[in-house]
């Protein structure tokens, strides 16, 4: 395997990144840092990144996301989203 440093940096300040906010997420007892990894990495992708100044989800998918409670709240965007793709089903 071939040994690139700046990926190598990369990855190292991604771990440190996602080390930062499992120190936020998880209880004072660790334990649980498993099951607090996917909100951190939902938390990380959704996101303004400084560098890009988009999200690393949008950057992936072309469009940004629609937070679960965005869904739940009414709001224009979702609704004009929702309009939208009634019109292609008909």
């Amino acid at each position: 395997m071939a040994y690139y440093p700046t990926a190598n940096n990369l990855a190292e300040a991604f771990n440190k990144t996602i080390e930062k906010l499992l120190k936020k997420f998880v209880s004072k007892s660790q334990c649980d840092w498993d099951d607090k990894l996917g909100e951190c990495l939902w938390a990380y992708r959704t996101t303004v990144r400084t560098p890009t100044k988009v999200t690393s989800f949008s950057l992936v998918f072309g469009c940004e996301v629609v937070l679960p409670l965005e869904v739940q709240t009414p709001s224009l965007r979702v609704g004009l989203t929702t309009k939208m793709t009634d019109k292609k089903k008909h």
